[in-house]
């Protein structure tokens, strides 16, 4: 199993300062960052897509070349790309690049996107949210695996015998899909046989067993070896020398994101007991020291039948620097061993 890290590149306010981090400031700790990831020996670093104000990972592409060219080891890719907002020739044409900058150390992950921002922006309807994505989806594939496009869709003018360029290192450029918990978006990913990552931001990370289940017998039925249906997970998560620090060190900046997320969706505010009850065993928050964190790993693997990858998203906009680069350091030098073990 691989372990990772993925960012969205929030805003920070550092909790014991009161400073406001600028987002000139914030690009140089970030690669610092994925810098002392590569050096801590973990598998991957993702950086997400947003087109809201407290975040900075508006143009992921270009964090990343950043990123490929003061690293040597470890993978980069998104968490996750909006494919639905974008033209999949410029994204594989810019994916492509990456690739030959990292010397074949991308991966591409696609998805929908958690928030809706992206649509009104490149004026898209929402309405088309799923047929947008899966037209693009399919295009896509279809430059991946060929070099001479001829292709016909609602969303995009038709090609017809164009050839995309440049070509990556690796061949096929690893493509995923990012689901949610919808069960069309697993048997689609296990259908064409690519594989799957699961982002998990609340209830039980065992309640999705049902689900990746539901892919890999897509994937059987549609005649794809056991081995390509590949299953990761993004999920909340900080490490810390302590279950208790990790957890006050957390909150703050988890609270004031969800408070604002939970205004706009209408949902219940955020409370501490409900923080405390999803960081548990069972909950969704990968959350404590490194032995906590690495026993959940393994439980939540075992639980859904083996799982080759888990990235922690460790954005918060109350997170110190420090504390997060510590954060990745234990998981990288610690976790990682125990759950190889």
């Amino acid at each position: 199993m691989h372990l990772g890290v993925d960012s969205f590149v929030s805003s920070v306010t550092d909790p014991s300062t009161g400073h406001q981090v600028g987002p000139a400031e914030r690009i140089e700790h970030l690669l610092e960052e994925i810098s002392l990831a590569d050096r801590v020996g973990l598998y991957s670093f993702g950086i997400g897509e947003h087109h809201r104000s407290e975040y900075y990972d508006s143009a992921p592409q270009i964090i990343l070349a950043a990123a490929a060219a003061r690293t040597e080891r470890i993978r980069l890719g998104s968490a996750v790309k909006v494919l639905s907002a974008d033209d999949p020739v410029r994204v594989f044409q810019q994916f492509a690049t990456l690739d030959l900058i990292a010397k074949g150390r991308i991966d591409l992950v696609v998805g929908r996107g958690s928030f809706t921002e992206a649509f009104p922006l490149f004026g898209l309807d929402l309405a088309d949210y799923d047929s947008l994505f899966s037209e693009k989806l399919e295009l896509l594939l279809q430059i991946r695996d060929q070099v001479e496009v001829t292709w016909s869709g609602r969303h995009r003018p038709p090609l017809q015998r164009q050839s995309v360029y440049p070509r990556p290192v690796q061949d096929p450029l690893p493509i995923w899909v990012g689901v949610g918990g919808t069960p069309e978006s697993f048997a689609r990913a296990g259908l064409l046989g690519l594989p799957l990552m699961i982002a998990i931001i609340g209830g039980q990370p065992r309640q999705f067993a049902p689900l990746v289940d539901l892919y890999r017998r897509a994937g059987a039925q549609a005649g794809h070896p056991p081995e390509q249906l590949q299953v990761g997970l993004h999920v909340f998560g900080f490490v810390a020398e302590s279950t208790r620090a990790a957890g006050d060190t957390i909150y703050p900046g988890w609270e004031e994101m969800f408070a604002k997320i939970s205004r706009e969706r209408g949902f219940a505010p955020p409370s501490r007991p409900q923080f405390d009850a999803t960081a548990g065993p069972d909950g969704a928050f990968f959350m404590g020291d490194p032995q906590t964190v690495a026993e959940k790993i393994r439980r939540v693997s075992d639980q859904l039948g083996g799982v080759d990858r888990i990235s922690l998203q460790m954005t918060n906009p109350r997170l110190a620097h420090a504390d997060l680069l510590r954060g990745i350091e234990l998981l990288g030098t610690e976790v990682a061993p125990l759950v190889a073990r």
